[in-house]
């Protein structure tokens, strides 16, 4: 179990659990103590996160969790929590400690086991622990920070001032291997195919006998949720795959031809291109772009489920990114940074329940489960595509004209990024057009047309990305296809912004 005390990257520990095969999930720290007993985890780790002990309204965990007899690892605010608790001091230190910083291990077993007396790790407190509770001693120091690690080996209670989970902090995931199987006794036995069958039989109980539909794009996410759900409800499932005028050219054919014809899935086609962007005439702020577009697609599935028997259910395959971007997944205390149209662009009220099968899941994660599940390459590898579609695509009025240039433009971009082999090295690549024109020479004639941006990163899992350094010749066929050949754009720009700060989508 990891309990969400608010780290932006929290579900980074998870990872870095089920990477070893171990099955994890992340608990908000007001968790009932029942609830943890019910639960019965092998072990327990608290996650870093932004607020200070000593903060009025800093989160708060049911200390009487640390005489259960559970193993428990607090990392960074979970460490200063644990200590605080347990009778310790945390106070504010004059030095503070962001970055890299030079570890030595004073106590080489426990969780310290097989790593180099000296190593690096990776630091981001400002403040330090001064007091340790008694039955702990210090494990580790670093010049800045004399309490760096501490443990209660009786009680199997550990604690790590820095980020293991990290790739700044190279032993981290051997430190955290040996919490999991030393110190915790865990086994390596979650993989995509117990997912799938935890997953089915979940699923099976949820539904019943009832009916559910799903929206399906063709992207890899709804793609895998619609095999899942077929696997496990049959033709219980309805697919519903909703042209709303704002998807990638030939999108409708494509998804026709694969998951009607070739997959044999219960689809629905249903032509709803006015009903989306008759609302979005006149919309510039992004964030009511994606609630319009969430409300539109909501009221389209509602009015098909009515024409069904018996449906009850919604299914999306919204993934963890979706949900920590639009709000914190577990309850915990993460910041919002954007309503995503299948999580945060919901309607308040609506006559369907949810089902979102996948929304623990990375897309990496994901692939692995359309690989298990049998899926195509070229379904489990395409580049994300955003729910709201070219909606957040076009930076300001979503127009006809506007969808007509940003669909050509982005065609001729994934066309010649597949052609020079670069596509699997990206995690994602579109065309962004801008509410701006500039003045051109086209034809001996002054022209004033619209700019394209050029978007392409490469990442792991969309929590961070950095953007792609795309040879230059590749940049200029693209950039002169684009001007020479779709009508209204007469300049071409790369971006060149990593996340964070910058998002991967520019709406």
């Amino acid at each position: 179990m990891i309990i969400d005390f608010g780290s932006q990257y929290n579900q980074l520990i998870a990872r870095r659990v089920r990477e070893q095969r171990v099955y994890c999930q992340i608990e908000p720290p007001d968790i009932e103590l029942s609830r943890v007993r019910s639960l019965a985890p092998q072990g327990i780790i608290l996650s870093g996160g932004p607020a200070s002990i000593y903060w009025k309204g800093s989160p708060k965990l049911d200390p009487r969790i640390f005489s259960l007899g559970i193993p428990i690892l607090g990392i960074c605010y979970g460490m200063q929590y644990m200590m605080d608790s347990l009778g310790g001091k945390v106070e504010r230190t004059a030095k503070r400690e962001y970055g890299l910083a030079t570890l030595n291990i004073i106590e080489s077993s426990g969780i310290f086991s097989g790593i180099p007396p000296e190593t690096t790790c990776w630091m981001s407190h400002g403040d330090v622990i001064s007091i340790l509770p008694g039955g702990f001693a210090a494990t580790a120091s670093t010049e800045n920070t004399r309490v760096a690690a501490a443990e209660d080996h009786k009680r199997k209670l550990y604690g790590l001032q820095f980020h293991p989970e990290v790739a700044h902090t190279p032993e981290g995931r051997k430190m955290l291997r040996n919490f999991l199987f030393p110190i915790c006794g865990c086994a390596e036995t979650w993989t995509m195919k117990s997912f799938i069958e935890r997953s089915v039989k979940e699923l099976r109980q949820e539904v019943g006998g009832r009916g559910a539909i799903l929206g399906l794009s063709g992207g890899v996410d709804s793609s895998v949720t619609a095999v899942l759900l077929n696997k496990a409800i049959g033709r219980q499932l309805t697919c519903i795959f909703v042209d709303n005028g704002l998807l990638r050219k030939g999108e409708r054919e494509r998804v026709r031809g694969l998951f009607k014809d070739y997959l044999k899935l219960n689809v629905r086609l249903v032509n709803a291109k006015s009903r989306f962007l008759e609302p979005l005439k006149g919309v510039i702020d992004p964030e009511k772009k994606r609630k319009v577009i969430g409300k539109a697609f909501i009221k389209v599935f509602e009015e098909e489920a009515r024409g069904l028997k018996s449906v009850e259910y919604l299914a999306q395959g919204t993934l963890y990114p979706d949900l920590i971007e639009s709000r914190s997944a577990f309850g915990g205390p993460s910041a919002v940074i954007k309503s995503h149209h299948n999580v945060g662009g919901l309607p308040k009220k609506m006559n369907l329940k949810l089902i979102e099968p996948l929304k623990h899941l990375f897309k990496d994660e994901v692939r692995l489960l359309g690989r298990e599940l049998g899926l195509p390459g070229d379904i489990i590898h395409r580049h994300p595509f955003p729910g709201p579609g070219l909606a957040v695509r076009i930076v300001g009025e979503v127009t006809p004209k506007r969808l007509s240039m940003v669909r050509d433009a982005d065609s001729i971009l994934i066309e010649e990024i597949k052609k020079s082999g670069s596509y699997g090295k990206l995690w994602q690549s579109f065309v962004v057009l801008l509410p701006l024109k500039t003045v051109g020479i086209m034809g001996d004639k002054r022209s004033y047309e619209h700019i394209a941006v050029i978007r392409a990163v490469t990442s792991l899992d969309a929590m961070t990305a950095d953007w792609a350094r795309i040879s230059h010749p590749l940049l200029a066929r693209i950039s002169n296809r684009i001007i020479n050949e779709v009508r209204g754009v007469n300049r071409v720009v790369y971006d060149i912004s990593s996340k964070p700060p910058s998002t991967i989508e520019w709406e």
